[in-house]
């Protein structure tokens, strides 16, 4: 059997497996409707081959100093994958990835928050009156440094956080996105592809 259909095949495979992956406004609002209050949110860079070329230069992370795709996640409070948003060049900000997305937005219809990590300041820029739909911790500024109120809070959400690492390691433990070797156009159909994997493992 020639190499390229066994290559057509497993692509058709994950092709349906990625079909099956959940869409963001779906997904919130099922934890809406199974009574959740916050979703966990964070962003991770899955490593490619560096090529040479002023088109691959939009995948080198400066943070990670290394060639990547950048994916944001979304888990339930107990480290479960709910979404995984289009694999973007590595230095594109998480920020933008999620407005890209609409994420405050959908958080908002669906009458849920997100948790988030500092990365992720500056996300929701709404009405400081209304509810926020993105909590993160609070950074110090050169003429403003934090309250004692502030460093015990940023102390506390790295535990409340926990969880989605753990879902990001279950994410990672596929080989394949060690470093991903194949064209990285074909990255968020694999991705989405291993989400359902990784929850259909987990809830044996």
């Amino acid at each position: 059997m020639h190499r390229t259909t066994v290559t057509r095949w497993v692509r058709a495979v994950v092709g349906l497996l990625a079909a099956r992956a959940p869409r963001l406004d779906r997904a919130l609002k099922k934890i809406a409707r199974k009574g959740g209050g916050i979703v966990l949110l964070d962003g991770t860079l899955i490593r490619t081959r560096r090529h040479t070329g002023t088109q691959n230069r939009k995948n080198y992370s400066g943070k990670h100093k290394c060639h990547g795709l950048l994916v944001i996640a979304l888990t339930d409070d107990r480290g479960r994958l709910l979404w995984v948003s289009a694999a973007r060049p590595g230095r594109t900000s998480e920020i933008t990835a999620c407005r890209h997305d609409l994420l405050t937005a959908k958080l908002r219809a669906a009458g849920l928050g997100a948790i988030a990590d500092l990365g992720f300041v500056g996300l929701d820029d709404s009405d400081p009156d209304a509810d926020p739909a993105v909590i993160t911790g609070d950074r110090a500024a050169q003429n403003r440094p934090l309250t004692r109120g502030q460093q015990l809070s940023n102390k506390a959400l790295p535990a409340v956080r926990a969880p989605v690492e753990h879902g990001f390691a279950h994410l990672k433990n596929w080989r394949v996105l060690g470093k991903i070797r194949t064209d990285p156009k074909w990255a968020p159909t694999l991705v989405r592809a291993l989400l359902v994997l990784t929850n259909r493992e987990l809830s044996r």
